[in-house]
């Protein structure tokens, strides 16, 4: 005979409903796409370390598009996903199109809004890149860092797209 949890009927309804909630209004999720990678350290077992390089384009602003390079554990770790990733990061953030702003841009209501997130680890540490608009100057500036529930790290990398004229 098989354990079985049971819930009361109520309680299961209501994770029910709070699984298909974040589902819904959970924001897009960005899939940055590989460029390539190059290993920085070797390893007996599994994968070597890398830093690996991949880009992925602002899914508010069409004309955006960021490149990121980050520290990738490998070996059996990180083979099996339970390595955790260094909080190392860099970003270069490109026009490559032209863009258009949106009022809630415009204004500055979308100041820290993130545009990419990334899991480093198996439990509660991300990569995440945030957009803000310098309106005086005409320009995006997107902010890498790594957060984690109880301790950050205050790594970060910054880049900016001053918006142009696209012919």
């Amino acid at each position: 005979m098989k354990n079985k949890i049971n819930f009361p009927k109520c309680l299961g309804s209501k994770l029910s409903m709070l699984a298909l909630s974040a589902v819904l209004f959970s924001p897009m999720v960005v899939q940055a796409e590989t460029i390539g990678a190059v290993s920085t350290k070797f390893k007996m077992l599994g994968a070597n370390d890398k830093i690996v390089v991949e880009a992925f384009d602002d899914p508010d602003i069409k004309g955006a598009t960021c490149y990121l390079s980050r520290a990738k554990t490998g070996g059996v770790k990180g083979m099996v996903g339970l390595a955790e990733d260094t909080s190392d990061a860099s970003i270069a953030c490109r026009q490559i199109g032209p863009i258009a702003l949106s009022n809630e841009i415009k204004s500055g209501d979308a100041d820290g809004d993130e545009v990419f997130k990334k899991s480093t680890s198996i439990l509660f540490k991300s990569l995440q890149v945030v957009r803000f608009y310098d309106r005086k100057r005409n320009v995006l500036v997107y902010l890498t860092y790594s957060d984690r529930i109880i301790e950050g790290s205050p790594k970060n990398s910054i880049s900016t797209i001053p918006i142009m004229p696209w012919h």
